[in-house]
């Protein structure tokens, strides 16, 4: 397939390109909303100090793999 290129000489991302970049941006978002949502479990069921990091750590990047992967693959559908 041919790449686009644009009004100036830029060319268009990859499909593999973009499918990472949604991975990251997926990944980004996820892990904000971890960062939410776990400290307010964590807090909630009484977590503290080296505890409460790790808690709060583990959903960050738990829902920043799952955000990303479905963002990733909405990427590679629309490529």
């Amino acid at each position: 397939m041919p790449v686009a290129v644009g009004p100036y000489g830029q060319t268009q991302p990859s499909c593999v390109d973009r499918v990472k970049m949604g991975f990251m941006m997926g990944f980004a978002v996820g892990m904000a909303a971890g960062a939410m949502f776990g400290t307010f479990s964590c807090l909630r069921i009484g977590m503290r100090g080296r505890e409460l990091m790790g808690g709060v750590g583990k959903t960050m990047m738990q829902s920043g793999g799952t955000f990303g992967t479905f963002m990733a693959i909405g990427m590679g559908i629309r490529c």
